[in-house]
């Protein structure tokens, strides 16, 4: 009897954070850098979701609020609000979150499609799921983020 290969694993790693009480992540490749909070400068005429800029080492990021661009209520910022570097095509911005959690490795073969019973915003940027210590966590598609940002600017 012959034994057959063993299959490769295909394991990436994630960003997990927090948006409200809801887990999501982002593949590690996109992530740029994590950031404590700080105020961004307004921009005027710019929509509520786009908070205004930062600047970080020299490159000027436009700050994404997560919550309202996912339909959630907005939120103060505390001292586990962190802004998230995010590199996609040739789009630089920085993603508000309530929290940062881990960077964990994912087996593709853990990921499960979406709910199809998704609404909203998040039907379109939630491309998986896999669960966590039983906790579902939400994987966002970068392109679809930004997508829905140029779409509501």
């Amino acid at each position: 009897m012959q034994s057959s290969p063993a299959q490769p694993v295909s394991t990436t790693e994630y960003l997990m954070f927090r948006v409200a009480t809801e887990r999501y992540a982002l593949a590690s490749t996109p992530v740029r850098e994590i950031m404590r909070w700080r105020a961004p400068t307004p921009v005027p005429g710019a929509p509520p979701l786009l908070p205004g800029v930062i600047n970080q080492r020299g490159q000027i990021l436009a700050v994404i609020d997560l919550r309202l661009l996912l339909g959630l209520a907005a939120a103060a910022p505390d001292r586990a609000t962190r802004l998230i570097w995010l590199h996609h095509g040739d789009i630089d911005a920085a993603l508000l979150v309530d929290a940062v959690d881990d960077l964990i490795p994912i087996d593709a073969a853990h990921l499960e499609p979406p709910p199809a019973n998704l609404t909203g915003p998040a039907q379109r940027v939630i491309h998986a799921l896999f669960r966590h210590h039983d906790q579902p966590v939400a994987m966002l598609d970068p392109a679809a983020l930004f997508a829905l940002v140029q779409e509501a600017a």
